[in-house]
């Protein structure tokens, strides 16, 4: 049977809608606009000029290492020392700056430590078959202990003769009035999705998530890419870290505490699947976003924020339950 020029048009036309309406980023994108515009008439200080500054800014660092993370789960690991590399970078930064190096020494010891902390936890689970939680779950500990000892466990809030450089480059809004932050996460994103999206290493990446067996059979180098995405996850960390410690002007051992949780939440909300296979940087985005827009709203609705933890965990819930009805639909 023929099939007419129209008759094509409209079953791609179908099978668009249905991937869109299918896609989990596209429901939590409708979620955080829902919350925003009813936000937005709730309360008056939502939709402020100050307080949208605040959130765009506070997302970044959760986007940022998340964007990370995505590289992770996508192979089927999980990364749980993220919010302690974070602080260990930071401290490092700190240290090194506040002994009399400049912005440029600190932020390469920062970088270094985070690719040998990555570097370590993806031998261990890449080489020795360590499980992925139980790796990243001792690296917690070690991280935040190594950022104690490195600082005696005290603030750090003096970062010698480019201490102006390290708040402008954190704190700063050298285009447009945007806050630099967005701008870093916004080039992250975007080195991300070209990343996953056209390059072997990413095609790599989504092929072990999908099936890990038939990737080593297809000479896909498995160990070496796992170690690399470890790598890119605490490095993302550090990237972050820096970019933190520019924003708040000082650097304390409880620096990202329980960030591990908001960041893996942003990555599963944002479409990423646990198991493995599945994930975008324009997902881990809008998770981020999500959290952040709940974080916000609770002071602003005054909710006690002691919910947070609620609401984020019930996103999840929600996440994981659409992605499971949705394999369901797939296998009938």
């Amino acid at each position: 049977m023929a099939v007419t020029l129209d008759q094509t048009i409209a079953q791609k036309q179908h099978t668009f809608m249905s991937r869109l309406l299918g896609s989990q980023t596209f429901w939590v994108v409708i979620a955080v606009i829902l919350a925003c515009l009813f936000l937005s008439f709730a309360t008056d200080a939502f939709a402020t000029q100050k307080n949208l500054y605040n959130i765009t800014r506070n997302i970044t660092f959760v986007a940022i290492v998340a964007l990370g993370m995505t590289f992770v789960i996508i192979t089927g690991g999980i990364d749980l020392s993220v919010g302690s590399v974070l602080c260990l970078c930071s401290m490092v930064l700190a240290v090194t700056m506040h002994a009399g190096y400049g912005i440029e020494v600190g932020i390469l010891a920062t970088i270094l430590t985070a690719l040998v902390i990555g570097a370590f936890n993806g031998i261990l689970i890449a080489y020795l078959g360590f499980p992925p939680f139980v790796v990243t779950l001792g690296m917690l500990s070690i991280a935040r202990s190594l950022a104690m000892v490195a600082s005696n466990n005290t603030v750090v809030f003096q970062f010698g003769p480019d201490h102006d450089k390290l708040l402008a480059l954190g704190g700063g809004a050298w285009v447009f009035g945007i806050a630099n932050p967005v701008l870093y996460m916004i080039l992250l994103a975007l080195i991300t999705g070209f990343t996953l999206r056209w390059t072997k290493f990413g095609r790599h990446i989504l092929a072990i998530g999908g099936n890990e067996h038939a990737a080593t059979l297809t000479g896909v180098p498995v160990k070496q890419i796992k170690v690399a995405v470890y790598m890119i996850s605490a490095l993302s960390a550090g990237i972050a870290g820096i970019i933190e410690t520019g924003w708040l002007g000082a650097v304390t051992t409880n620096i990202g505490t329980g960030m591990e949780l908001q960041v893996i939440a942003a990555t599963v909300i944002g479409g990423a699947n646990l198991a493995g296979g599945v994930g975008t940087a324009f997902g881990a985005i809008v998770g981020a976003a999500l959290i952040e827009v709940i974080r916000n709203s609770l002071g602003l609705l005054g909710i006690n924020a002691f919910w947070q933890g609620t609401f984020i965990g019930g996103a999840i819930l929600l996440a994981v339950l659409f992605d499971r009805i949705r394999n369901f639909r797939r296998s009938d």
